[in-house]
């Protein structure tokens, strides 16, 4: 595929930033001897006009989990409560020949809430989620990369409240 500016898109866009995302796209299987002659057209939008313009797959957020232990742990107790959750999150030490479980990284906490199925833990931990701590995941088809997917969000989302407090000052006015 080639790009072929029209107008001023070549002062627009420098040499091989106009591209296909992919050099390896498939449009048609042809056989032996067989080949295309087409002209394809590009089109701009937004994923408000329609999704096949959204490039993102999917976009979750969840809070970030506290968790807390509310008294040590320790012995083979330690080792348990490490199995009811995510690798990584509870961490155990040897501290002096004892096996003491602390909390590694509350971060990679799935909030299974495996631990409730076991008698002796539920007043020894605490399972929370901190209601001011939001943990976005945005996953990108296209050329951007999701940080900047979300950074350019952020930007509309701004200039919509802006627009809106704007209408709101006029309508007071009146």
């Amino acid at each position: 595929m080639q790009w072929v500016p029209i107008g001023n898109q070549a002062d627009m866009f420098p040499e091989g930033t106009i591209r296909p995302v992919h050099e390896d796209i498939l449009i048609a299987q042809l056989r032996p001897g067989q080949e295309l002659d087409l002209c394809m057209h590009c089109v701009k939008g937004i994923g408000k006009d329609h999704a096949k313009f959204s490039p993102v797959a999917t976009a979750s957020y969840r809070l970030l989990p506290e968790i807390s232990l509310l008294q040590p742990i320790e012995g083979e107790l330690a080792e348990t409560l490490r199995k009811c959750f995510s690798p990584g999150v509870i961490e155990v030490q040897n501290l002096n020949g004892r096996k003491v479980a602390r909390v590694a990284n509350a971060r990679l906490d799935t909030c299974s809430r495996e631990i409730f199925r076991h008698e002796e833990f539920k007043k020894l931990v605490r399972l929370a989620r901190v209601r001011d701590h939001y943990i976005f995941s945005v996953e990108s088809t296209g050329v951007l990369p999701p940080d900047v997917l979300m950074s350019e969000a952020i930007k509309i989302l701004m200039g919509k409240c802006q627009k809106f407090l704007e209408e709101l000052e006029i309508s007071q006015m009146d």
